[in-house]
């Protein structure tokens, strides 16, 4: 479970993703690079893509200029996010078939509301929205209680370095190498999933350089099946909290905002913590 931001953190320049790559690499170089990463041979792609192999061939190499069909279909084979579905279609010459849209535009008004809606019911426990890189977009006010309660509030808009950061959520989470194990697992998994998105590698070697940060997370650990439930234990004097979480993200959407958003509720492990959030809330049972 994440804390709410009070102030944003700047962030530093990163290397190229394969949006900002996409100028400067063909269509046929992204392929490639997409199809190692999803260790896929070019026969395999090719019979999921429904195309031949030898197609395939030229157009990596760029001996066959593919059709704006061809990109979206070989973007779908190889599962590919829908930002870098855009990029790859910019690298073929083709305008982005994806919007991205603000949320605070009107085109946005029902995803506002939806999660609006989750944020007021969540109440009195915390639930938060975040974006693929678990930057904070926004809170229901019942996680700004427990993080006042907690720590003060928190310094980061970023939910994993409020969780490595010693200065920070970490200090006041028990089984913080539990947690944060898990948390890096799924940092890890996310990289697999979008083997080029280079802010993400970034965000990696960042949580690495914090002090206490096992080196060996720096892999992919496949050999730990992770937990079918994990439950946080917050700490504050003789008080303990412990919650666990749900994520919610939305349908199938054709924007790259939607397709991104995620939704976290934090739910009581005990009536301890129920009380207690009740309680922050101003509420009785």
């Amino acid at each position: 479970m994440a804390l709410p931001r009070l102030r944003m953190v700047n962030s530093r320049k990163m290397p190229l993703s394969t949006q900002d790559r996409s100028a400067s690499v063909t269509a046929g170089v992204l392929l490639r690079e997409w199809r190692t990463a999803r260790r896929m041979s070019q026969l395999d792609l090719a019979l999921e893509a429904d195309i031949s192999s030898r197609h395939l061939s030229y157009v990596e190499t760029g001996k066959s200029q593919p059709s704006r069909e061809m990109v979206v279909r070989l973007a779908e084979a190889l599962a590919m996010p829908l930002r870098e579905r855009n990029a790859l279609l910019l690298a073929a010459g083709y305008a982005p078939g994806y919007p991205e849209t603000r949320l605070n535009t009107a085109h946005m008004a029902q995803i506002r509301r939806a999660i609006q809606l989750t944020l007021e019911h969540q109440e009195p426990y915390p639930a938060f929205v975040f974006n693929r890189y678990l930057d904070i977009l926004e809170t229901n006010t019942a996680a700004v209680r427990v993080a006042e309660f907690l720590i003060g509030g928190s310094t980061h808009a970023n939910m994993l370095h409020q969780l490595f950061d010693p200065k920070d959520l970490r200090r006041a989470v028990r089984n913080w190498e539990e947690i944060a194990s898990d948390m890096m697992r799924h940092l890890h998994e996310a990289l697999a999933a979008n083997p080029f998105d280079a802010k993400m590698r970034g965000l990696l070697d960042d949580l690495l350089r914090y002090p206490g940060v096992p080196s060996q997370w720096r892999s992919h650990d496949t050999t730990s099946p992770p937990p079918p439930v994990l439950t946080v234990e917050f700490k504050k004097d003789d008080r303990r909290l412990r919650f666990f979480s749900t994520f919610t993200s939305f349908g199938t959407s054709g924007d790259v905002t939607i397709d991104e958003l995620r939704m976290e509720c934090a739910f009581p492990a005990d009536e301890e913590t129920a009380e207690t959030c009740r309680a922050l809330a101003g509420r009785s049972r």
